[in-house]
C-alpha cells in the first residue's frame, strides 16, 4: 500500500474540505434541528461532481478511485454526517448497482444524470422484517404483458422522498429463497411508486429517511437491473464497496468530535487550568487519536484493494466494524470531556454522538460485520 496520495486525490480532498466548511457549517445545526433536507447544498454538490466521484467521465462521473472517495466522503462528514449519507448512498448503492449491473442502454439512461448530479439516487433493500436477513425481503415482482408489476414496502431508504431514481430489490421467484431475487430501477412518478411515512430520526437528520412503497407498480421490462434472480449476490457486491463508504462517514464524524475536544479541553478552565492539562483528559486524547487513525488505515487498505481490483468482502467489515465501534466509543468520550456542555446542543459534539451510532447500524450491524468477517477467516 502506498502511503502517498495521489495529487488528484488531495485536491478532491482540499476541495470537498472547504466546500463543506464554506456551504455546509453554517446550516447544518439548523438543518439537523429541524430535520430539513438541504436541496440547494446537494445540488451544488452535485455540480462539483461529488455526486459521481467513483463513476469514469464516460458516464458523466468525475473518475476518481476509492481513495479519492474515503477523502472526499470524510471531509463532507467532518462537517455534517447527514451529507456524508446522502453523498455514500447516492454513490455507493443506487448509482454503482447501475454502473456494476446496468446494461450500457441503462447507464446511459439512468447513469450519466446521476452521476452529473441532475438526479439523486435511492436504493432499497431493507424492509419492516427484513433488516439483517437480507434474504427475507417480500416484495415481489411478477412479469405481465411485458411489464414488472411490483408489490411491497422498504424500510430506512436514504433519500427516498427526494430521490429522482431508486434501484429496489424484489422476489422474482419465491420457491428459490435469496437465490430468487432480482433487482429493478423505479423512476419517481410512476404510477404505485411513492415514499411513505418518513422517519423522526435519532441523528443524521438532515438527510431523507423514508419508506418506499410499491403498489402494483408498473415498469417496463427493461427494468430490469442485471440477470434475473441474481439481484442477491449483485447486492452482497454493492455493499462491499458501501461499507467503505461508511466507514468513512465514521471517520469523518468521529474526527469532528476529537477535533472539538482537543479545542475544547484547552480553553475550558477548572481548577485554575485548562482541562488539558490534567492526565485523565490527555489520556481520552490519546486513545480517542489512536483509534481514529487504526480506523483510518482499515479504510484506506479497503479502498486500496478495492481499486486494485480485489475482492474486499472481509477488509470493507473491517473497517465499517473498526471505524464505526470505536467511532462510537471515540464520541462518548468526547461528551465526557465536555461534561455538562457536550450533553447540550450548544456544542458539535452532541450531534456527533447522535450522528455516528447509524455507522453500526446501517448497512450492516456491527454484529453482522463480524459474522462476515469470522465467515471469511473459517472458509480460508
Amino acid at each position: 500500500m502506498d502511503f502517498q496520495f495521489k495529487e488528484e486525490n488531495l485536491m478532491l480532498r482540499d476541495m470537498a474540505r472547504d466546500f463543506a466548511n464554506r456551504e455546509i457549517a453554517p446550516i447544518a445545526a439548523a438543518s439537523d434541528e429541524k430535520q430539513e433536507f438541504p436541496g440547494a447544498i446537494v445540488r451544488k454538490m452535485g455540480e462539483l461532481g461529488l455526486l459521481g466521484i467513483i463513476f469514469p467521465e464516460e458516464y458523466g462521473g468525475a473518475g476518481f478511485d476509492y481513495i479519492g472517495y474515503v477523502l472526499a466522503i470524510e471531509e463532507i462528514s467532518a462537517v455534517d454526517g447527514s451529507m456524508g449519507i446522502t453523498v455514500a448512498a447516492h454513490n455507493s448503492l443506487c448509482s454503482n448497482h447501475i454502473f456494476l449491473a446496468g446494461t450500457e442502454e441503462q447507464k446511459q439512461k439512468y447513469l450519466v444524470p446521476l452521476a452529473r448530479g441532475e438526479k439523486l439516487g435511492a436504493w432499497g433493500l431493507t424492509e419492516p422484517e427484513a433488516g439483517s436477513d437480507a434474504a427475507g425481503i417480500q416484495t415481489t415482482a411478477v412479469l405481465e404483458g411485458g411489464e414488472w408489476v411490483l408489490n411491497g414496502t422498504k424500510n430506512f431508504i436514504t433519500n427516498a422522498t427526494v430521490g429522482d431514481i431508486a434501484v429496489v430489490m424484489a422476489k422474482t421467484d419465491k420457491s428459490l429463497g435469496h437465490k430468487g431475487i432480482s433487482a429493478f430501477i423505479v423512476e419517481q412518478g410512476t404510477p404505485g411508486f411513492s415514499a411513505g411515512r418518513k422517519e423522526n430520526k435519532l441523528g443524521l437528520r438532515a438527510s431523507d429517511t423514508a419508506q418506499l412503497v410499491m403498489e402494483n407498480c408498473r415498469i417496463p421490462e427493461e427494468n430490469l437491473l442485471g440477470r434475473i434472480n441474481h439481484g442477491f449476490s449483485d447486492t452482497m457486491r454493492i455493499l462491499d464497496g458501501g461499507r467503505i463508504s461508511i466507514a468513512a462517514l465514521a471517520l469523518g464524524i468521529t474526527r469532528c468530535a476529537l477535533d472539538e475536544s482537543i479545542r475544547y479541553s484547552k480553553e475550558r478552565r477548572q481548577f485554575g487550568q485548562p482541562i488539558a492539562d490534567f492526565q485523565a483528559v490527555q489520556i481520552m486524547l490519546a486513545d480517542m487519536a489512536t483509534d481514529l487513525e487504526a480506523a483510518r488505515l482499515l479504510t484506506l487498505r479497503a479502498a486500496f484493494l478495492k481499486d486494485q481490483g480485489k475482492t474486499v468482502n472481509q477488509e470493507s467489515a473491517m473497517a465499517k466494524l473498526m471505524a464505526a465501534d470505536r467511532g462510537m466509543e471515540i464520541c462518548t468520550k468526547a461528551i465526557q470531556i465536555h461534561g455538562g456542555y457536550g450533553y447540550t446542543k450548544d456544542y458539535p459534539v452532541e450531534r456527533c454522538f447522535r450522528d455516528i451510532k447509524l455507522c453500526q447500524i446501517g448497512e450492516g450491524t456491527s454484529e453482522i460485520q463480524r459474522l462476515v468477517i469470522a465467515k471469511s477467516l473459517l472458509s480460508g
